[in-house]
């Protein structure tokens, strides 16, 4: 409800701007200013409460209660009236429980009675209430002692939170997200059988592939070898020396079909392409590979006088036998002792179906992804440090060491959408959630960014802390009503000092500071989990810590690694956590026995930095790991992870080792420091960012057993 009032405020508010209504436009933004219900958003209404309370407005806090009731508490039927009236009622003890709790103020406990006496007086809930002003000390009085816990308050706010979420989802005063969730599902639907369309493709285009090679199927300009005529076979073959004495090996030349012959050739070997003929050919292979490759390899005399149609064709398929072997065969072989055959240079060990499938690229019937594709974004001219996909897949935005950020998409073409320059030094990017056109900028001075990659230009710009310049990391909550802001000081030593904040985006003020216990520290990673109620951060300590968004605390916190944490990012379920630390560890951690290790993997140091890029006359650049250094695919079975020349994709078990290699998707000549995995699609896009400024785009689709 709260989003659909937020979409039709905004709506109305471009309307009038468009129309230059000005005037009207500034009522109604004095009018949402005041506005009682909040905008339908629950979380804000709770707070007005709260203000009430905690500033004992009684006046103030009957008035909105009142309002409430008569706004949307009347709509109810009968038999939530009920609920309504013990919701008041806790709020209204509520109230009388913190007058209590503020020392100094037991007037203000008074002043409730004598108020609400006539009101109160006669129900049975509040009876025993009016001697608590007379009580020395209520809290420990069995019968009020119950109210002053913070279970208690805590066990109400929810319930009345829920109370009002509930009411909000049913009232359906605006019809808006029915229109969406509509358009959401069509959407999706068209892209499902977009997908099942490309995968058919693929299917029929690998079945196809199949079939060649199961059949062996002969090249066009082999199969026109047929047209040549007899006069001319005749002299192809009286160049031909056979050697019966070749051992058959598996090779392209030995799965050709031979040519047809002329009939009523009795003193040549018949190798025909008819079915007596091919099952011959399948009986003696070792002569049908020797026979096949001296036809291949014969040259034509150029002294025969050819008709000028079956000149002009011999000469094309001379031309194609020339270009075919001028390549290396795929594999090893025997010679042919033949006047006229060339022996292949070197050969590879492997037949051209395995050596493609051990490239990465070929069809496995192991492998869990085919790569379709790979392209290369090459805008940047210094090393990469960040780069994210937003949450619809259709946008990336990439930060490298200069501060210059480049958005681009990528589907349909490779396009740069924006190009943002900073005077002061960048340090990390996170794109919004809603809407996700929004780009959240961390720098070097102390300050985050919020960026419109539509508009192309800057909405606001927040002062975090003098004292904590570098904005380390940045982390949208899901719904898109606020970020995680990891600042830290200047001094770079091992206990760098550190803040985790909480700032609202609609608002774009901070909410307020976590506690970081043993002591702060600097937070180099954080993640929410889907639903934002938790949140998990790495940090310079070593430790994990595992935050309650709910009640803004720490739920549990352990150490995970020696040495800093670099990244972190929760499961597929959820129930684990999975981090890679400077000990070069890659680690999951149970969330629910605090501390415990469910698998541990060691990763080579091009894994997980820090990362050094070597030039010439002994020149190094070695670069701190700053984004994401590993990415999960859409059904977290497979994870993606950096090396020296290309991601590599594991799949993820629960035995030893932890991590099983699958796919190497390659194409980089310097390290990949950071990468992420758009699952957004069947057809998964994975990025891999190195060094060099490259940014490869890989596109996969998962072969689904």
């Amino acid at each position: 409800m709260g989003s659909t009032v937020e979409r039709t405020d905004e709506h109305v508010r471009e309307y009038l701007i468009y129309r230059g209504f000005t005037n009207t436009l500034k009522h109604l933004d004095s009018e949402i200013k005041a506005d009682k219900e909040k905008g339908f958003r629950v979380d804000k209404i709770i707070d007005q409460l709260q203000q009430f309370v905690q500033s004992f407005d009684l006046f103030g806090l009957k008035e909105y209660w009142l309002y409430l009731d008569r706004r949307l508490f009347c709509r109810l039927e009968d038999v939530y009236k009920s609920t309504v009236n013990k919701l008041r009622t806790s709020l209204y003890r509520y109230y009388v429980i913190n007058t209590i709790q503020v020392k100094g103020n037991l007037e203000k406990t008074q002043e409730f009675f004598q108020k609400q006496a006539q009101e109160l007086q006669s129900q049975v809930e509040w009876r025993d209430w009016f001697i608590l002003p007379f009580i020395p000390t209520p809290e420990q009085n069995p019968a009020f002692s119950p109210y002053f816990s913070r279970q208690w308050s805590d066990t109400f706010l929810v319930s009345l939170h829920n109370f009002l979420s509930v009411l909000f989802q049913c009232m359906h005063i605006l019809h808006f997200d029915a229109e969406v969730q509509k358009m959401t599902g069509l959407t999706e639907e068209n892209e499902q059988l977009r997908q099942q369309v490309r995968r058919k493709q693929t299917e029929s285009r690998d079945q196809r592939d199949g079939d060649e090679m199961v059949h062996h199927k002969l090249p066009a300009y082999v199969q026109n070898m047929d047209r040549l005529g007899d006069t001319e076979l005749d002299l192809v073959s009286s160049q031909r020396a056979v050697s019966t004495a070749t051992t058959p090996s598996r090779n392209f030349f030995s799965f050709l079909p031979q040519t047809r012959r002329t009939p009523g050739k009795p003193n040549q070997v018949s190798t025909g392409s008819s079915p007596n003929q091919a099952a011959v050919g399948r009986k003696d292979p070792t002569t049908n590979q020797v026979r096949t490759r001296s036809l291949l390899f014969a040259k034509l005399p150029n002294h025969v006088d050819y008709p000028v149609g079956q000149h002009k064709r011999i000469q094309d398929h001379e031309k194609e036998r020339k270009e075919l072997f001028s390549k290396p065969p795929q594999t090893p072989e025997r010679k042919v002792e033949s006047m006229e055959v060339e022996p292949p240079s070197e050969p590879p060990s492997e037949p051209p179906e395995f050596s493609a499938a051990a490239e990465g690229g070929g069809l496995s019937a192991e492998q869990p992804f085919i790569k379709l594709s790979q392209e290369e974004y090459g805008e940047h001219h210094s090393s990469i440090m960040h780069c994210r996909v937003d949450c619809s897949g259709r946008r990336v935005a990439s930060l490298d060491v200069d501060g210059v950020i480049k958005v681009w998409s990528f589907n349909p073409i490779m396009q740069t959408k924006a190009t943002i320059m900073s005077k002061s030094p960048l340090l990390s990017l996170e794109w919004a959630t809603k809407p996700d056109r929004l780009l959240l900028l961390g720098s070097g001075v102390g300050t985050v960014r919020l960026y419109d990659t539509d508009a192309k230009k800057n909405l606001y710009e927040m002062n975090i802390d003098e004292t904590h310049p570098r904005i380390l990391s940045l982390a949208c909550s899901p719904s898109g009503s606020s970020f995680v802001c990891s600042a830290a000081a200047l001094n770079r030593s091992v206990n760098v000092s550190g803040q985790l904040l909480l700032w609202d985006t609609k608002t774009v003020k901070q909410q307020l500071q976590f506690s970081l216990e043993p002591e702060p520290v600097a937070i180099n990673c954080t993640a929410f989990n889907h639903n934002g109620n938790l949140l998990v951060t790495g940090a310079a300590d070593g430790m994990i810590r595992l935050f309650d968004m709910q009640r803004y605390e720490s739920a549990m916190s352990w150490r995970a690694h020696d040495g800093e944490v670099y990244s972190v990012e929760f499961s597929y379920d959820e129930n684990t956590v999975f981090s890679i630390g400077e000990d070069g560890k890659f680690i999951q951690w149970n969330i629910h026995r605090c501390g415990v290790k469910q698998s541990e993997q060691i990763l080579p140091q091009d894994a997980t930095g820090p990362f050094v890029l070597s030039g010439y006359s002994g020149y190094k650049q070695v670069q701190v790991p700053r984004g994401r250094l590993f990415a999960f695919d859409s059904e977290g079975q497979h994870v993606l992870t950096c090396s020296s020349s290309g991601g590599l994709i594991y799949r993820l078990t629960n035995g030893e080792p932890a991590l099983d290699r699958v796919l190497s998707l390659g194409g980089h000549k310097a390290p990949v420091v950071t990468v992420d995995w758009c699952s957004a699609v069947d057809c998964g896009t994975c990025l891999t960012a190195s060094m060099d400024g490259k940014i490869k785009l890989s596109t996969l689709l998962a072969q689904k057993s």
